[in-house]
């Protein structure tokens, strides 16, 4: 992809690095008390973003072709300078994140507030819009699918590239103006960063609480659904009541001087109290906030979702401390207000890993005074799985493993008698997964990726990217499911013709690493980032790196990124794993234009009862994804026999546990796929073979046997010689 540079003229004062917009400006320069006035017109070059072929033939054009889009986008610059007004005076640009108020990336529908003024689909993005331009930041995996949804009205950037969003609004804007956000859409941490990163260029950032996009989509916002019930999630898959939560929490807060906290995480809510829900996508959580004081249980949802079987599982006719309090959704504001007159000490969460903390409008409504700005403690009890959720895990995995086997060999069948591309391939897999008992959902966006997609190591599927899947290069799925007993997360890599020397290569590189972390046993105080290296080493040889972080935490039915283990070197983490953590462990090889190699499973951590000399603790980790790798694209002589020993384990696991599964199902055909995918590879090779295997390379010794003999001949020679 290209990124251009275009010219505009901007003016700025050299000493301050200040930069303005497409005209000639005056700056006003303060020192200490004297004031001076310096007019400047200068040209300067700044990176224009992504180069969107398809609107180049527009410009020079007054007008371009009306949209609904580009109509929402005048409608929005009337809000800035109309009715933002009884919130104080105008604004000259309006800052949109794709999050909702609960800062998930996946929203429900009266949430896609982005998609409603852009018409852009994808998630992890933030816009600007001033009088005179319209941005958008994202993701590189998003691109090329944002340049096919979006109007020409918009410019698009890459998060973390070379031109920030104050960047871009100080080139649109003069000094002074005033940038609006809705706090409730942005993490303390980040509003904190752009308030100062705007002051730098001499901007202004203020909450608007009336978020204008709600304002202009009016009568036409969906209605929150009436179908979306609160569900329980019952003890046999929770494995702890919530009224034990609850108590742990307390003695947690307790521990650090809090009289209560505000959970604002849609996850933790779910865990906290055993409830799940359909709210937003791929996360079985319920909209909601809730409050935990040493003696009070709040929660703040819309009453619609309430039925007599929540009222009996939060027990919410009583009145102690483990008893519930149903309040409406939006009461939690006026709450706030009201009891940190009470509460000296008010636990507001911060950022951790994935989890943002909460947002500038929950941070804001507390005081100051009374603010404890710390990790939710929630994250830590969460993410040791107790005894039913672990086994539970286990038990998701084997239904999800299932559901790809019987995928991929229905695949395999009709592969050459239909015309298959990404999408349809997506559709298949998600069918099967979702015919699955238990099954409730997925966990993330389906990956379906071919040939030079598959290259892209952030590459999302969609209609607008859809491309023909054949069998002469590499086929990468990423894909999740939502069962009862767990979450799931796995990726794989296929080919359904004959792969080259150079796929294969890659591919076992990749396995390799997987393998070696999947077999691994270490000291309990080793860090996460410290495991990188584990799964990379094979790929690094190979003079190569993939961009994504190794690994993740994962929920038990819940999100499928979970604080706090995050497996990437660089990273500064201070926590470590845990007996009954489960993460996910990826690794990946990408060749640009061509082909790409992915895979995936999730680990469980266990606890080997053996001790260093120190008395630390040995952990290990177990894979619970069991989905087959493919054995066209396994090299076998870059595998070490303790690396194929390591591989048939695997493949027996399998064999075992999704065999079960597959026949008690009924499905012999993907049996018989999942049996030819696990054959047993013998650990040594044969000399000759493995010569071949080398090319050639290795010496010879086919002289060794004749000399062995002659030497045998000499010995029985000189014994009868000295024999009396």
């Amino acid at each position: 992809m290209l990124w251009q540079k275009e010219k505009t003229s901007v003016a700025f004062d050299k000493s301050l690095g200040q930069h303005f917009g497409n005209e000639t400006a005056v700056v006003h320069l303060s020192q200490r008390k004297s004031c001076r006035v310096l007019c400047v017109a200068v040209t300067a070059e700044m990176p224009g973003g992504y180069r969107r072929e398809i609107c180049q033939y527009r410009k020079g054009r007054q007008m371009q072709p009306t949209s609904a889009y580009r109509s929402r986008l005048l409608a929005m610059r009337e809000q800035m300078l109309i009715r933002a007004t009884l919130e104080g005076p105008e604004i000259y640009g309006y800052i949109l994140p794709s999050t909702d108020e609960h800062l998930n990336q996946e929203v429900a529908t009266r949430d896609q507030r982005l998609l409603y003024l852009s018409g852009y689909t994808g998630n992890r993005a933030v816009a600007a819009v001033t009088q005179g331009g319209a941005a958008i930041w994202l993701e590189h995996r998003f691109v090329q699918q944002a340049d096919g949804e979006l109007d020409c009205d918009w410019q698009i950037y890459l998060a973390g590239g070379n031109v920030s969003l104050a960047d871009w609004l100080a080139g649109q804007l003069h000094m002074n103006k005033r940038i609006g956000a809705d706090p409730q859409l942005v993490p303390h941490h980040l509003w904190i960063t752009w308030e100062r990163q705007l002051a730098d260029k001499f901007l202004k950032l203020i909450k608007i609480n009336s978020n204008l996009v709600d304002m202009i989509w009016d009568a036409e916002r969906p209605e929150p659904p009436k179908d979306h019930v609160i569900q329980v999630q019952t003890l046999d898959f929770a494995g702890e009541k919530w009224e034990d939560k609850v108590n742990e929490l307390r003695r947690r807060l307790a521990h650090l001087g809090c009289d209560a906290m505000i959970v604002t995480s849609l996850t933790e809510i779910a865990y906290l109290l055993n409830i799940r829900g359909t709210d937003i996508p791929y996360t079985p959580v319920v909209k909601s906030f809730a409050i935990v004081s040493q003696d009070e249980i709040f929660f703040y949802v819309d009453h619609g979702k309430i039925s007599l079987g929540i009222d009996l599982h939060l027990r919410t006719d009583c009145y102690n401390e483990n008893c519930v309090k149903i309040k409406k959704y939006k009461q939690i504001w006026s709450d706030i207000r009201t009891y940190v007159q009470v509460w000296k000490r008010v636990l507001v969460p911060g950022p951790c890993v994935q989890e943002p903390g909460a947002s500038e409008a929950i941070y804001s409504a507390v005081p100051a005074k009374n603010v404890v700005e710390h990790i939710s403690p929630i994250i830590f009890m969460r993410a040791q799985k107790n005894s039913e959720e672990q086994e539970g895990m286990r038990m998701a995995h084997i239904r999800d493993g299932a559901a790809i086997c019987e995928t991929m060999s229905n695949l395999e069948t009709r592969f050459y008698t239909e015309q298959w591309t990404e999408e349809k391939i997506k559709y298949e897999l998600e069918l099967w997964r979702l015919s699955q008992i238990h099954a409730k959902g997925l966990s993330l966006r389906t990956v379906v990726a071919y040939g030079e997609h598959s290259a892209l190591p952030y590459y999302i599927s969609s209609n607008v990217t859809n491309i023909e899947v054949s069998d002469q290069s590499l086929l990468v799925i990423e894909s999740g499911g939502q069962y009862l007993e767990g979450t799931t997360d796995v990726s794989r890599t296929f080919i359904f013709g004959e792969p080259t020397r150079d796929m294969k290569r890659a591919y076992t590189a990749v396995l390799a690493g997987i393998l070696h972390i999947s077999d691994l046993i270490f000291p309990a105080s080793v860090k996460p980032s410290g495991l990188d290296s584990v799964v990379r080493a094979k790929v690094w040889h190979e003079m190569t790196d993939y961009p994504q972080a190794t690994g993740h935490g994962i929920g038990a039915y819940g999100s499928v990124e979970e604080p706090p283990i995050s497996v990437a070197y660089g990273q500064n983490s201070s926590f470590h794993f845990k007996q009954g953590y489960f993460f996910s462990s990826e690794s990946g090889f990408y060749k640009r234009d061509d082909y790409g190699v992915r895979i995936k499973n999730v680990l469980e951590v266990l606890d080997t009862g053996k001790t260093t000399t120190s008395g630390e603790h040995f952990l290990a980790f177990q894979s619970v994804t069991l989905v087959p790798y493919e054995p066209k694209l396994i090299d076998g002589s870059m595998l070490s026999s303790d690396e194929k020993r390591m591989l048939n384990k695997y493949n027996a696991k399998i064999r075992k546990q999704i065999g079960d599964e597959l026949k008690r199902l009924g499905n012999m055909k993907a049996f018989y796929w999942m049996m030819n995918k696990t054959r047993h590879i013998r650990e040594y090779l044969p000399e000759d073979e493995y010569r071949a295997a080398m090319g050639g390379t290795c010496p010879s010794h086919a002289h060794l046997p004749l000399l062995a003999l002659t030497l045998i001949i000499l010995l029985a020679f000189i014994q009868a010689e000295w024999r009396p």
